[in-house]
């Protein structure tokens, strides 16, 4: 008679034992992986120091935005701005100050200069009676303002003991310019203010002046070499306009 010891078990009989010893399976399998997997290392290597020079971005605002950037793609090092030296210090492992050096390379380039010709057309009806042109260089991603005319003193707060505080106030034309690449053109964000000075008095003094001004505000895009005629800006105290039209032409 042969004897046989082993002994199969119906799992059907037993369904709470069989999800039972799955499980159990399951949780020692995974805390076998978890220990066997090596906890990553800290660091990529060692810190070291570098200072990395600005060529062209030389306006505080540009070099703090390029500081940004590279706080943002390098989390762990540490970046600090040097004004006076035109400079950055830099704190970081090789491949962070290799990475800083490129990004640098890449957005420390020299600005597109443009020249901005403004052209006024006086008119009265359908007369033409003046033709002034106003030209300005502008960098790229820069402002530039342009004024011409008078500064009229006008007396404030006149004080106890008699005297009268003076404040000056501009007055003819002013222009404000700024300007970005774009396309094949540029994107002009610009201002543009005539004022003068009213003929009548104003009922608060007798040397007091009535300031007439208009002025011309909005975003164009520009086509290098082609005029554009942003508006129309009427003559303070007058029955005149000034038709504003203007043209870029890349410098450098």
């Amino acid at each position: 008679m042969k004897l046989n010891n082993h002994k199969e078990i119906n799992w059907t009989r037993y369904p709470a034992k069989a999800i039972v010893g799955i499980a159990l399976a399951m949780v020692s399998s995974g805390l076998s992986s978890v220990a066997q997997t090596p906890a990553p290392d800290a660091k990529a290597g060692p810190e070291i120091y570098q200072t990395l020079y600005l060529t062209n971005l030389t306006q505080e605002n540009d070099a703090n935005q390029l500081v940004t950037d590279l706080r943002n793609m390098m989390v762990n090092a540490k970046l600090y701005y040097v004004p006076s030296q035109g400079a950055i210090s830099l704190r970081g492992t090789a491949e962070e100050i290799a990475l800083a050096q490129k990004i640098i390379s890449d957005l420390d380039k020299t600005k597109k200069i443009y020249r901005l010709t403004y052209t006024m057309t006086e008119k009265d009806g359908g007369k033409t009676i003046g033709v002034q042109h106003f030209s300005i260089v502008v960098a790229s991603g820069s402002k530039t303002d342009f004024k011409l005319g008078s500064r009229v003193p006008v007396g404030t707060n006149a004080s106890a003991v008699g005297s009268t505080e003076v404040t000056y106030l501009d007055v003819g034309q002013e222009i404000e310019a700024s300007l970005d690449g774009y396309l094949d053109g540029v994107r002009l964000r610009t201002k543009v203010v005539q004022s003068s000075i009213a003929e009548e008095k104003s009922s608060m003094g007798t040397q007091d002046p009535i300031i007439r001004q208009t002025t011309l505000e909005g975003t164009s895009t520009l086509v290098q070499g082609k005029p554009l005629v942003l508006g129309s800006v009427d003559v303070p105290g007058s029955t005149r306009h000034q038709e504003v039209e203007v043209v870029s032409e890349l410098v450098r």
